[in-house]
């Protein structure tokens, strides 16, 4: 069987799409990916003059193509709220969410309501911006919700008890790859309760192997190995592009890389590890992050109590 390409990516006249963090590397890649096939694309981006540029560089190769711009800060709760309301009410349906953005090493920080930045921003953030636009995503047959996680959450620990990094020592790639495999089981977790109650819409994850991006500039292990070992964005965005459009990939999927530990090559169906998929911490693990964000996934708690009481 011949690798995955962008090529075997269907017609996406008609749907419409978010891609966070699409002002540069994969989700620019994804974004101008999606577009080219036909998508009506909502560029997400934190800092409105990068997304300005990613919005031209589109349009210069799409000049007929419905790509448009709005600010999304997932480092406060405040500004997704107001992104999710600006954009229900400018458009009339979601089919695709694609959670990409995020930070990756920074130094010890905190996001506007206090939470580590990591762990507030790749997971939290995008957890509420789900919770807000999941409504509008039910409505639509073959709606998903695509979030993108990293091989670093096979290094990930999920510590109930000090989230946030109140109490511990803070360690930035131990902190990432807590907030890395807290993408995954969310995406797990998420697409049990969507099953739960029958929904049409459904989870799935990617991640891009070693891709070299701008997310990895404070890693000295980047640019050492970038040059050995690393993707370029348009294979890099790949995974996420085939959990995003391939009619064959199911709710519960993870996709990354083919090579050797997942680092690159086409997409495939990637490992997902025991951890991963221990549902009493990812429920655990929900809670909390309603707790945290404020935003309550009503529907998603009713197919809790179901899946939990077939099981």
């Amino acid at each position: 069987m011949n690798p995955w390409t962008a090529n075997d990516i269907p017609d996406q006249t008609g749907r419409t799409v978010i891609v966070t963090g699409a002002s540069s590397g994969i989700g620019l890649e994804t974004a101008r990916v999606l577009a080219t096939k036909g998508a009506d694309v909502v560029l997400a981006c934190r800092h409105p003059e990068r997304g300005v540029a990613a919005l031209e560089k589109i349009q210069e190769e799409l000049p007929t193509g419905n790509i448009t711009l709005q600010e999304l800060d997932l480092a406060d709760l405040d500004k997704v709220a107001a992104f999710a309301s600006e954009f229900s009410a400018k458009h009339k349906r979601l089919d695709l969410l694609i959670n990409n953005a995020g930070v990756m090493l920074p130094p010890a920080s905190r996001t506007a309501q206090g939470f580590e930045l990591q762990f507030g921003t790749n997971h939290l953030g995008h957890f509420a911006l789900t919770g807000h636009l999941l409504p509008m995503l039910a409505k639509q047959p073959g709606a998903r919700v695509v979030t993108i996680s990293s091989a670093a959450n096979r290094r990930g620990r999920i510590d109930l008890d000090d989230l946030n990094w109140k109490r511990r020592r803070y360690r930035g790639w131990t902190a990432y790859s807590q907030s890395k495999l807290a993408n995954l089981m969310f995406t797990l977790e998420l697409d049990r309760r969507l099953r739960g109650v029958g929904s049409r819409a459904a989870s799935l994850a990617a991640h891009p192997g070693w891709t070299a991006t701008e997310l990895q500039r404070t890693s000295d292990l980047a640019r050492i190995g970038n040059p050995l070992f690393a993707m370029q964005p348009p294979d890099g965005a790949l995974p996420a592009l085939r959990a995003a459009t391939d009619l064959s990939a199911e709710g519960g999927s993870y996709w990354g890389p083919a090579g050797r530990l997942e680092l690159n090559g086409p997409p495939v169906p990637a490992r997902i590890t025991s951890r991963a998929r221990d549902v009493d911490v990812a429920a655990q693990l929900w809670t909390q992050s309603e707790q945290l964000t404020g935003v309550t996934f009503s529907f998603a708690k009713r197919a809790a109590k179901r899946y939990r009481t077939a099981a």
